[in-house]
């Protein structure tokens, strides 16, 4: 059977893109945008089940969408900041809720898989708000930087604006029985076929 021009065309274009490594307009990646910094950017998997409840969550210290005030950014990695833990408080959880979980995340980090900033989980369902101090049974995970707890924005000097997802997960089990030091994927992995609910507040930061 004969090939087409167009045809034959259309696959050349298909096999330059898997062998180059190029992708379409419409496939996962891109580069060379130029608000992305020059490093391109990969889609990840959500890790929320398309079922999951939305309900919501609010912050005296940042608003959805705003910048981070000055004394939520770190104090490492070249930051100055008193790296305070943003307060949250939510509601309309759904009702089966065993547990809460809270984690930040920067997708915008020259990582190639992002950067987890803040994991906290087993906190009870009894709990409508998170402050400095954990509430009994919770547990204060170990983040991409290898601390405990929060560790507040810093992201490079002159780098693009960094958008900084903490999210509060309804899940549907009480404890997920995960030692403090358990790496954040891991954590998250571990979340993924608990979570019930979401809700999400984006802060954004960016150094001159």
């Amino acid at each position: 059977m004969r090939t087409s021009f167009r045809t034959a065309a259309a696959l050349t274009a298909v096999v330059a893109a898997v062998t180059t490594g190029v992708t379409t307009a419409t496939a996962d990646t891109h580069t060379g945008r130029a608000d992305d910094g020059g490093y391109g950017y990969t889609k990840v998997r959500k890790g929320v089940p398309d079922s999951a409840a939305h309900f919501k969550v609010t912050s005296p210290d940042v608003r959805n969408g705003g910048a981070f005030p000055a004394d939520a950014y770190a104090d490492s990695f070249g930051c100055s900041g008193a790296n305070q833990q943003i307060r949250l408080s939510w509601h309309g959880a759904p009702k089966d809720t065993r547990s809460y979980a809270v984690t930040m995340f920067d997708p915008d980090a020259p990582t190639g898989s992002g950067f987890w900033h803040w994991l906290t989980w087993d906190i009870p369902a009894t709990s409508t708000e998170l402050g400095s101090a954990l509430p009994t049974g919770a547990v204060a995970g170990t983040n991409d930087a290898g601390q405990t707890g929060y560790t507040g924005p810093c992201p490079p000097s002159g780098d693009i604006t960094h958008h900084y997802r903490i999210t509060v997960y309804a899940l549907d089990t009480a404890g997920l029985q995960l030692p403090a030091a358990t790496p954040a994927a891991v954590t998250r992995f571990t979340m993924s076929t608990h979570v019930i609910g979401t809700a999400t507040i984006t802060a954004t930061a960016r150094r001159s």
